[in-house]
């Protein structure tokens, strides 16, 4: 696909976007949104809202590595469910995960994916919340944080090598926050089937403890991994990582400066070497709207083996083949129509990686991406 064609792709999206953000009162947007809440009634006994939930969202990218070249336009990830809430404290989540890419394939196995969130919860007090079901397993800065709610196109690479890309899990979780200290503590399935997990895989344990520090909060996450090899063929969501500690920062100097970051390491098991990696994401809010974004990620095997994984998309111009030492620099705008709601990210980044695939050769790669993010 020719590059043309990937800022063909990012200027359409300012194209579609345009007429709406030029509406002068937010009120289009209410509307809009408004048609995925079904009903809403706080004062009703049994059943106080219910609503769709989902997200649509697509990305346009050019990476290159000399003769290396990777282009296209691909929907990145199409959700959708149902969420409501009962009897004032019970929540019921149901939302699968689709691939548009597929859509026009008419086969109902290659365009559906998986069930993400499915869960009921159940919130005694500000101080406890217990969630059983399928669900999100975070930690780490970007893998802790939704894609709804990223500032760059894609986690960097400290997620994409010590948290686990399954992201949901069959399990349950008891969370809360008591004055400045927040909590959750969870035990999942390690399978990673595309319904719901099988303990046959084994397990892993979640726990986070956070601490409001001036105008941001500090956080340390601490996963075991027990996940074993199943007797019965089913997939593991996990990765050869026993032990993972992530020390994650988020905090604003001031009303329009803000930096988030985080150091994480992991202890490998079955071969897989340890690992240290760390990632800074300075930004600045121009308005409500625009953002700039600045990120430095990196990653490193402690064993110096190659056993890293570079950026989602500088990778497949290697075919995913993995380094010693990653490395990625990026420079982002955002702006935001809606919120989080509706967003439209644009990055350049730099990738480096040493010792591909144990060749003593570097990858030395730019990238370039245009993401359209939509969710509701």
């Amino acid at each position: 696909m020719k590059k043309t064609t990937a800022i063909g792709m990012a200027l359409a999206f300012a194209l579609c976007a345009a007429p709406v953000f030029a509406e002068e009162e937010a009120s289009i947007y209410d509307t809009i949104w408004g048609y995925g809440t079904w009903y809403d009634n706080d004062e009703a006994k049994v059943m106080q809202n219910f609503g769709i939930t989902g997200r649509l969202q697509g990305d346009a990218f050019s990476f290159n590595d000399g003769d290396l070249a990777n282009e296209d336009i691909v929907w990145r990830r199409f959700r959708f469910g149902f969420k409501g809430t009962f009897f004032q404290n019970l929540t019921l989540h149901a939302e699968m995960d689709m691939d548009m890419n597929e859509a026009d394939s008419g086969e109902w196995d290659q365009f559906y994916n998986r069930l993400t969130d499915v869960y009921a919860k159940w919130k005694f007090s500000d101080a406890a919340t217990l969630k059983v079901g399928k669900q999100s397993a975070g930690f780490t800065l970007d893998g802790g944080t939704s894609s709804k709610k990223l500032i760059v196109p894609e986690r960097n690479i400290v997620a994409g090598n010590m948290w686990f890309g399954t992201e949901y899990f069959t399990g349950a979780t008891l969370g809360g926050d008591v004055e400045d200290l927040s909590y959750k503590a969870g035990v999942f399935s390690a399978s990673g089937e595309p319904e719901f997990g099988h303990f046959d895989n084994g397990y892993f344990g979640l726990f986070s403890v956070g601490h409001k520090v001036g105008k941001g909060d500090l956080r340390l996450d601490y996963v075991y991994n027990g996940a074993e090899e199943s007797d019965q063929g089913y997939d593991n969501g996990t990765r050869d990582l026993e032990h993972i500690v992530a020390l994650v920062h988020k905090t604003k100097i001031n009303d329009n400066i803000g930096i988030w970051s985080d150091l994480s390491y992991a202890v490998g098991m079955d071969g897989m070497s340890d690992l240290f990696g760390g990632s800074i994401k300075p930004f600045y809010d121009i308005s409500d709207e625009f953002q700039i974004v600045l990120e430095y990620a990196g990653v490193t095997s402690l064993d110096s083996e190659v056993d890293v994984n570079m950026a989602r998309y500088a990778s497949r111009n290697v075919a995913k083949t993995k380094v010693e030492t990653a490395h990625n620099l990026l420079a982002g705008f955002n702006w935001y129509l809606y919120g989080h709601k509706l967003k439209w990210h644009n990055a350049v980044e730099y990738n480096f990686g040493k010792n591909l695939g144990g060749t003593g050769a570097d990858y030395n790669g730019y990238g370039v991406t245009s993401a359209l993010r939509i969710s509701w």
